[in-house]
C-alpha cells in the first residue's frame, strides 16, 4: 500500500508539506459546551486523527451572531481560544497539522440563536425547512445586510483568523460553501442586491474576495484556504445558469492570490449540475482554478486514489471513514480493513 498515491507526501506551499494526501474533512459534531467552548473530548478526538495530511475542523463560528445550531464551537471569545489551544497542542504533539474552518451561517439560522434578531443575508429571503437538532424549529425570514454590516463581517473573519493563530492553528479554511453566508452572496437566488455586492459576477464575488484578502493580510495567504459550492444543492438555494459565471470569475481571481487551496463543498462529487454546464463541482473548479484542489464528497479510497493519479484533483477530504477509523492512515499503511461507518457513531467523539 506504500505505493498508494493517497499516502505520498504533498507540498502544499512553501510553508506546509503534508505527510499524505488525505485530509480530514470538516464535520459538524455539535459537542462543544453551551458557551461554544471546545472540550477535552474534542481535543482527544482531533489528536487521534493527527496522522491525516491535514485536519480541517468542524465549522467554527466567528461571532455570537454567526451560528445556526447549539453546541457548535466558536473562536471569538478568550475562553474559546484558550480551549482551542488545548486541541491544537495535542494535534501538534502527535505531529499533525490542523486548520480551523471559520464559519458564518447567514440566513441558515433562527432568532432563537440570535437573541431574537432575524438572521442576516445578502438579501431578504425566506427558508421553510426544519432545523436539525432544534426541537422542531423551522427556518424563516432573513434580513438584508447593510454595507456597513458587510464591512463588519469582513473584519470579523479577519479577527477569527487572528484568533486561530493565537489558538495555535496552522491556518484557516474560510467556509464559503453549502448555502451559508459567503455562498449566499455567490448565487443569484439568494443575492438580489444591486449595490457593490450584487447585480453582476464581479460584485457578487466581492464579499468572498474581500474576506479572503482580509484573512490573507491578517495571517498570510499561505495559511488560508476556502471551501466553495459552485453548484446549488443545499439549504434551499436554487441554481441559476448565471451562477457559473460568478464562480468562474471568483476562481480566476483566486488564481491571483497565494492561498493554500480551494476545497469542494459537496456531499456527492459525482453529481453534475445544470448551472455548471452539466459537470461536477470539482471538475468545474479544476477547469478554472490553477492552485491546489481538495475534492470531497462520497469518494471511496479507490476512486480517490484514481482521481489523484489522473490529476483530477490534488488532495482528497474524507469524512465518515475518519469517524469510524481514527487510525485510518495506519490501517491504509498496513493494508488493514476499515471499520464501517454507522450513524450511531455520531453519538460520541470516538
Amino acid at each position: 500500500m506504500k505505493s498508494n498515491p493517497l499516502l505520498t507526501e504533498y507540498t502544499l506551499n512553501k510553508r506546509f508539506t503534508l505527510k499524505n494526501r488525505i485530509i480530514m474533512a470538516p464535520m459538524t459534531r455539535a459537542k462543544a459546551t453551551d458557551d461554544l467552548v471546545p472540550t477535552d473530548g474534542m481535543a482527544e478526538y482531533y489528536a487521534r486523527r493527527a496522522d491525516a495530511g491535514l485536519i480541517i475542523t468542524e465549522g467554527t463560528v466567528i461571532g455570537s451572531d454567526a451560528r445556526g445550531h447549539n453546541n457548535v464551537p466558536g473562536i471569538f471569545s478568550e475562553k474559546q481560544v484558550l480551549h482551542w489551544q488545548q486541541v491544537t497542542d495535542q494535534v501538534h504533539q502527535n505531529n499533525g497539522l490542523i486548520f480551523s474552518q471559520i464559519w458564518h451561517v447567514g440566513r441558515v439560522s433562527h432568532p432563537n440563536f440570535l437573541n431574537g434578531k432575524l438572521p442576516i443575508s445578502p438579501s431578504e429571503t425566506t427558508m421553510t425547512g426544519r432545523i436539525n437538532r432544534s426541537n422542531g424549529l423551522t427556518y424563516g425570514k432573513s434580513r438584508t445586510a447593510t454595507v456597513d454590516e458587510i464591512k463588519e463581517l469582513i473584519t470579523s473573519y479577519a479577527i477569527a483568523s487572528e484568533n486561530a493563530m493565537k489558538a495555535g492553528f496552522d491556518g484557516v479554511e474560510i467556509h464559503g460553501a453549502n448555502g451559508y453566508l459567503i455562498d449566499q452572496f455567490l448565487h443569484y437566488d439568494t443575492n438580489q442586491r444591486t449595490d457593490e455586492y450584487g447585480g453582476n459576477p464581479e460584485n457578487m464575488a466581492k464579499f468572498a474576495l474581500d474576506v479572503v484578502h482580509a484573512c490573507g493580510q491578517a495571517i498570510g495567504y499561505e495559511r488560508v484556504g476556502i471551501r466553495l459550492s459552485p453548484g446549488a444543492y443545499l439549504h434551499e438555494i436554487v441554481g441559476d445558469s448565471r451562477d457559473a459565471i460568478v464562480f468562474q470569475y471568483l476562481l480566476e481571481q483566486l488564481n491571483n492570490t497565494q492561498i493554500a487551496y480551494v476545497h469542494t463543498g459537496n456531499f456527492n462529487d459525482a453529481a453534475t449540475f445544470k448551472e455548471l454546464n452539466n459537470v461536477s463541482m470539482s471538475d468545474f473548479m479544476r477547469k478554472h482554478y490553477r492552485g491546489n484542489l481538495i475534492a470531497c464528497g462520497s469518494y471511496t479510497l479507490e476512486s480517490a486514489a484514481d482521481g489523484i493519479q489522473n490529476n483530477v484533483f490534488d488532495l482528497i477530504a474524507i469524512g465518515r471513514p475518519f469517524i469510524a477509523n481514527p487510525d485510518l492512515i495506519n490501517k491504509l499503511l498496513l493494508d488493514q480493513s476499515l471499520t464501517q461507518y454507522d450513524v450511531s457513531m455520531l453519538n460520541t467523539l470516538y
